[in-house]
């Protein structure tokens, strides 16, 4: 009795690890039907379905242009215009090399634009404030005219530089996250195109993508030039403290053989 029990064992032992054709037909019955096939899975890759709900999908990987410009990685910039002859693409400093992220390369381009801007502004002032007379009294060299402005006007300068500021952080950057600072830190938005803060009160902003990234280009040189400018002519007012045309009017003095000093007085800087 004892060997009948221990042989019944064996023999179900076996038979477990044995296949079976009613196994097969059970399972290809419950899986699949004689008219679908299910199209097999490349290794790595999942199927949508199987993805947990709590679990966030990624974004598509399709980028919508901006102002007709794609940012493309492959390019120098990202393919963001400014590049002309003879120099063309000009980094001497590294600040847009391979490897820099495209939000440092909007950031960058962000200050290279605003700098030329304001550059271009001061080398018109620097000209025009020294020529023109001000209602406040205010006289001399460009670079010793600020700290002559009285309180109200410098605090009505001071609070229409801010809130322009402002205005401009609320358009191109993005909202702080003081819960986490350094998700949002120097971010920019990602559908910002650096320096259009929508700001076209003559309606010179172009619609085609090649004009835009033609007139782009020309402004950014433009303003490049300024920058160089008024650096020269900062360095020149803090050299020898004369205003534009009085530098100018003293060298043609002197390349006319007069003495540019002989009308001076004592103590007068001329």
């Amino acid at each position: 009795m004892m060997k009948l029990a221990v042989l019944a064992a064996t023999i179900s032992a076996t038979a477990a690890f044995a296949p079976t054709t009613s196994q097969s037909a059970t399972k290809s019955a419950l899986y699949s039907t004689p008219t679908e096939e299910i199209a097999p899975v490349a290794e790595g890759e999942a199927l949508i379905s199987d993805i947990p709900a709590d679990i966030p999908q990624p974004a598509s990987a399709s980028v919508q242009p901006i102002n007709g410009w794609v940012p493309d990685e492959s390019l120098p910039c990202y393919g963001l215009p400014g590049a002309v002859a003879p120099t063309g693409y000009f980094d001497p400093l590294g600040f847009a090399q391979s490897g820099i992220t495209l939000n440092e390369i909007k950031r960058n381009r962000e200050a290279e634009l605003m700098h030329g801007r304001v550059a271009m502004m001061a080398c018109l002032g620097y000209i025009v404030g020294e020529q023109l007379p001000s209602p406040f009294g205010i006289t001399g060299p460009a670079n010793d005219q600020l700290q002559q402005m009285p309180a109200i006007p410098f605090t009505m300068l001071a609070s229409t530089i801010a809130a322009l500021e402002i205005r401009r952080a609320r358009i191109g950057w993005k909202e702080p996250d003081f819960g986490d600072w350094t998700k949002t830190l120097w971010k920019l938005r990602v559908n910002y195109y650096p320096g259009d803060v929508g700001f076209d009160p003559l309606g010179l902003k172009p619609t085609d993508a090649t004009d835009f990234a033609r007139m782009q280009t020309k402004e950014l040189q433009n303003g490049r030039l300024a920058m160089i400018g008024w650096a020269g002519m900062c360095a020149q007012e803090l050299c020898n403290h004369r205003t534009i045309m009085g530098t100018i009017e003293f060298y043609q003095k002197i390349n006319a053989g007069v003495n540019p000093y002989e009308n001076c007085g004592d103590g007068i800087i001329c």
